[in-house]
């Protein structure tokens, strides 16, 4: 039976690397056209293989696509989690923004998985539970910050969501616009997050014009402010203007003593690697001298 081999100029693909090619060609796929706009054969022309070779590797497009998502949730949650392992809350935020924003300029296919397709194949990997997989991460930053604050520890989760959800939300609009560049971006969602903690108010009320009200009951009709209490209200919120610099220039300056004594601390560990090697040096030249010592005491006993 004669046997027919692929031309020499072709080298025969590995198994692993076929895989990754499949992988890399429905990545592209389903970012352009999403999970349903995608199909095997697709994906098998593209790679110009046949289909029975795509089923061989994944069993289907549902298991090609839960690779392909796979991969993406660890790779932004590996960089959230990296950027979060810093020392000081407001660099915590700042890097978390910027890890963010990179990934979506970086692998901006990949972002766009993500938000796009909540389908089933995915299993757990949708973008709602990869929203909440960071905000959990984010969750332990603020309770910390509210128990140093004086607030409700209890209410860390919720704020969490929130403050995920518009960071989320943010990247989703700018994965399209890219205007303005990522540090500026990260620098305005840094600012609203951060200098809105910093007033806030530790019992909260939405407005009595969002409020819900019965059209039977007619609300009191507030009576004119007078100018005495017209300055009151002005000074009160000239206060409360200042207190709220004064916290945040108290943040900044715990965030730049945070940064020196990093630099101490970098300084000093240097400082005892070089002493270690200055140790081991000395150590090596004097055994050096007495093995050059014994050296010479053994030529006078054995002379030849």
């Amino acid at each position: 039976m004669e046997t027919v081999t692929e031309p020499r100029s072709r080298r025969r693909m590995s198994g692993s690397e076929r895989r990754e090619q499949l992988i890399q060609i429905s990545r592209t796929l389903f970012a352009e056209k999403g999970f349903d706009g995608t199909s095997i054969e697709e994906i098998a022309a593209t790679a110009q293989v046949s289909k029975p070779v795509v089923y061989e590797h994944f069993g289907g497009k549902e298991g090609v696509y839960a690779v392909v998502v796979d991969r993406e949730m660890q790779k932004l949650l590996g960089m959230i989690t990296e950027a979060l392992s810093a020392a000081h809350s407001l660099v915590k935020l700042e890097r978390a923004a910027l890890a963010l924003l990179r990934y979506i300029e970086e692998s901006s296919e990949g972002f766009r998985i993500l938000v796009r397709d909540s389908h089933a194949a995915s299993g757990t990997g949708t973008f709602a539970s990869l929203i909440s997989e960071i905000a959990s991460q984010v969750e332990d930053v603020l309770a910390d910050e509210f128990a140093a604050r004086g607030y409700d520890p209890k209410l860390a989760p919720m704020y969490a969501q929130m403050l995920v959800g518009m960071v989320a939300l943010t990247g989703q609009w700018w994965l399209d616009v890219r205007k303005p560049g990522r540090e500026e971006v990260a620098a305005h969602l840094v600012n609203l997050a951060w200098n809105g903690l910093t007033g806030l108010n530790p019992n909260p009320t939405i407005t009595a014009t969002s409020r819900a009200h019965t059209p039977a009951v007619k609300p009191p009709q507030p009576r004119p402010a007078s100018e005495k209490e017209l300055r009151e209200l002005e000074k009160a919120r000239e206060k409360e203007l200042k207190e709220a610099e004064k916290v945040r220039q108290r943040e900044l300056k715990e965030a730049e003593k945070a940064r020196v004594r990093e630099l101490k601390e970098r300084e000093r560990l240097l400082k005892e690697a070089e002493k270690a090697r200055e140790r081991e040096e000395k150590i090596r030249q004097r055994e050096a001298r007495l093995a050059e010592r014994a050296a010479r005491l053994e030529q006078v006993d054995h002379p030849e």
